[in-house]
């Protein structure tokens, strides 16, 4: 089974009473959800959407959005997901690179997505969650053998500059849906907490395909929110709980305010976090209040899902992301030459294999920039190697900072602020100063009830960090600026200042 779609089909034809996802408002069956299915595929053809063409999804989780991934996998139509929280300003703009034939909001369950469909005057689909453009008839589709392998477009966050539209195969998507359910011996018993957007790689491979691929069942919500989250650890039988580090900050944060130390979870088997950088301050808190390892691994929308992962149930002593999965291959380069480097030594982590993306769509000069001789993929990830092969990350090179002559690596000082007990989470940045010469600037967000006490938190960078390393300003902040995927936007700390 090489397309997303045959692999909700198989379990629809084997198994069609079977439940596939828990709601707050009740269950659906693969045989519901069926139907959701039919209705849309009969209204993308009725609507004259062919192979190739692209579908915009402006959305939060729910049961009609993945209807129309599922939709457009069996028409040859690629879904393009977009959170519904982006401003009108991002939408058009994915709008505008996406060149899409129709565009769908969900607006039962949003009212970030109902603002954008009035904005493109939608009216009323085959379903009433869902809400669709008219028609574009100047749409261009993609022929060919691209447009046969293309199954969605992901938008990149955007952290460092303009998003780019990221191609994603069938085959790599799949694939991965098989490699990340038997990297946690995922089956028709779990229940996987899916509040991860659709719209990221993170929601639609570790969460949707894997679970298709695997028969398991999820326990889906429109978005995150501490509170629910215990009581569904609690009540719903959750036994997959994952997302991305900021979701344990917050998720810690919300327990500290409430008093409890253990969530009780009596069905939770297995912990992960992924998408962003993990400091062992949060690693260790995470693992005490559950009991279990907290599960890692890296990827990007690039590779379609994960290229290194940590293996089921092992308790690791650093926060490394774990082994080379199944069908990918990496190496760690000095960046300025392209030169492998041996285990131990910081570089640029690239990548190739069967996720790998064709390229950004409709962007060969942004496809060029990162693509090298042989077929790698150079992330502009900053890594290690270690005697074992897993693979630490340790930032971005273009976060690197440059200070008095030494590389700065931003994680590393994160980890040691991180590590004060008075500080939730941390982000540092470089700020020019002249000459080549960068200043470290930390911005961090206190713990539940908590002061900072400065002389001790520059002995504790002190005692931690060489002197080139410690920050020159520390700037407290109430709340980071995020991506919808739960990455703070570095590159707009410094205008809180």
């Amino acid at each position: 089974m090489t397309r997303i779609h045959q692999l909700f089909d198989g379990w629809l034809q084997r198994s069609p009473d079977r439940v596939f996802l828990h709601l707050r408002e009740g269950t659906m069956t693969y045989r519901d959800v069926g139907r959701f299915v039919d209705a849309l595929e009969a209204e993308l053809r009725a609507d004259g959407v062919c192979p190739g063409d692209r579908v915009i999804v402006i959305a939060e989780n729910c049961p009609e959005h993945l209807a129309l991934i599922l939709a457009c996998s069996r028409v040859g139509a690629w879904s393009c997901g977009v959170n519904a929280r982006m401003s009108p300003g991002e939408v058009a703009q994915f709008a505008h690179k996406a060149d899409a034939r129709v565009h769908y909001f969900t607006t039962a369950v949003s009212k970030a997505a109902a603002a954008h469909a009035h904005r493109f005057e939608a009216r009323d689909s085959a379903l009433p969650g869902l809400q669709r453009s008219p028609v574009r008839e100047d749409a261009i589709a993609e022929t060919g053998e691209l447009g046969e392998r293309v199954a969605a477009i992901i938008f990149t966050s955007g952290t460092s500059g303009t998003p780019k539209g990221v191609l994603m195969t069938h085959e790599g998507v799949t694939h991965f849906g098989r490699i990340s359910a038997a990297s946690r011996n995922l089956g028709e018993d779990d229940r996987s907490y899916a509040y991860l957007p659709m719209t990221h790689i993170f929601g639609l491979g570790t969460v949707l395909v894997a679970s298709l691929y695997a028969g398991g069942t999820l326990l889906m919500r429109p978005s995150f929110d501490p509170a629910d989250a215990l009581d569904d650890l609690a009540n719903q039988g959750v036994t997959q709980f994952q997302g991305p580090p900021t979701l344990f900050s917050r998720l810690l944060a919300h327990m500290e305010q409430i008093g409890v130390q253990h969530p009780p979870a009596p069905k939770l088997r297995y912990v992960y976090t992924g998408a962003g950088p993990l400091d062992m301050a949060l690693k260790k808190r995470v693992e005490a209040a559950f009991g279990k390892p907290l599960h890692h691994g890296y990827g990007l929308s690039e590779y379609a899902g994960s290229v290194h992962l940590t293996r089921l149930n092992e308790w690791r002593h650093d926060t490394s992301t774990g082994y080379l999965v199944e069908g990918a291959e990496t190496k760690v380069v000095d960046p300025a030459t392209g030169r492998e480097l041996p285990a131990g030594q910081r570089g640029e982590i690239w990548m190739r294999g069967v996720g790998l993306m064709p390229g950004y769509f409709r962007d060969p000069e942004a496809t060029a920039a990162v693509m090298r001789e042989g077929g790698w993929y150079a992330s502009g990830d900053l890594g290690e190697f270690a005697a074992d092969g897993a693979l630490s990350v340790v930032g971005r090179l273009k976060e690197m900072i440059i200070r008095s002559g030494f590389n700065v690596y931003p994680a590393e000082v994160e980890a040691v602020l991180n590590a004060f007990p008075a500080i939730q989470r941390s982000a540092v940045v470089g700020k020019p100063e002249g000459e080549g010469n960068e200043q470290v600037i930390a911005f961090v967000e206190l713990r539940h009830g908590a002061t900072l006490d400065n002389d001790l938190l520059r002995a504790h960078l002190r005692e931690h960090l060489a002197p080139y390393k410690q920050p020159s300003e520390v700037m407290l902040v109430r709340e980071f600026p995020m991506t919808n995927s739960g990455k703070i936007l570095k590159r707009k700390l410094l205008e809180l200042r």
